[in-house]
């Protein structure tokens, strides 16, 4: 992946929070990059799941009633 571009953005966060993270030398941009790319994954991946949930069910409910389709195929 190449470079993303950075904006630069106008947050409010509690004073002694900020405080504290800087004596621990933690770089918040770092922090937020990191924190909200996980919350967008799993956010992604509820909504997926969510239009999803027809077929998912309905293969689940197939592998319960036929199994799956390599059951004769398995040596473990």
């Amino acid at each position: 992946m190449g470079e993303s571009v950075k904006k630069a953005v106008n947050l409010r966060i509690d004073r002694d929070l900020i405080e504290q993270a800087k004596a621990m030398r933690i770089n918040l941009s770092q922090v937020l990059e990191s924190s909200l790319g996980e919350i967008l994954r799993r956010r992604r991946q509820e909504i997926w799941m969510a239009g999803n949930r027809d077929a998912i069910d309905a293969y689940n409910q197939r592998v319960e009633k036929r199994g799956v389709f390599s059951r004769g195929l398995r040596r473990f």
